[in-house]
């Protein structure tokens, strides 16, 4: 673990993984709900989270230099469930990129729990991680100039999907009519860091 100061009153928390980035993000959590830990924002990424808004930040980074972050616990609140047309143009690619059937893929994909790691690239986008990491694929070799709202996407070991439509070089698997931004609605983003995630097949997919 690697502390750095981010401003007057900010810290930047490296770790090694994924896994640990998320542990960390749930602890510190926790000790802002116990009213342990006095801060504004708490912000996590693929290996790092970020604090904004702390009272004391060196003395933060002098204590997590010293403990141990427990596993991120279970969550407990309820699944979002998207429900998701397997007919993406990359469908086949990723078939092939598995070795198994454009089917299979959708039914390993939808049969998958998964967790939203973090957000970012665009409002309400999520990085939803779950799948093992045998089914990781690569980016295209030639991103897309527009791919449409509502596009259900592949990259790395992340699935995410489009909330607007933007350029993006993911591998495009399905679609979805969920509303993954709204500015109206309280909160804006149906996707926040931690949420469990199911994708729920329609019409015969």
């Amino acid at each position: 673990m690697r502390t750095l100061p981010v401003g007057d009153d900010g810290l930047l928390v490296e770790v090694s993984s994924g896994e640990e980035a998320r542990a960390l993000h749930a602890e510190l959590l926790r000790r802002r709900a116990e009213g342990s830990l006095a801060v504004r924002e708490i912000v996590p990424a693929a290996r790092t989270v970020l604090l904004d808004g702390l009272t004391d930040p060196d003395r933060l980074a002098a204590e997590l230099a010293l403990s141990d972050v427990p596993p991120a616990p279970a969550h407990a609140r309820d699944v979002v469930r998207l429900p998701v047309r397997y007919d993406g143009p990359d469908l086949g690619d990723v078939a092939a990129h598995w070795g198994v059937s454009p089917r299979e893929v959708a039914r390993i994909h939808a049969d998958t729990e998964f967790s939203v790691a973090f957000c970012g690239f665009a409002p309400g986008f999520g990085y939803l991680t779950g799948l093992p990491r045998r089914y990781d694929v690569p980016r295209r070799a030639t991103p897309r100039t527009a791919v449409p709202a509502g596009a259900v996407a592949l990259a790395g070991p992340y699935t995410g999907v489009y909330p607007r439509s933007s350029p993006g070089g993911w591998q495009l698997i399905g679609t979805t009519d969920a509303v993954l931004w709204d500015h109206t609605r309280v909160p804006a983003a149906l996707l926040a860091p931690g949420t469990r995630v199911r994708f729920v097949p329609v019409d015969g997919s």
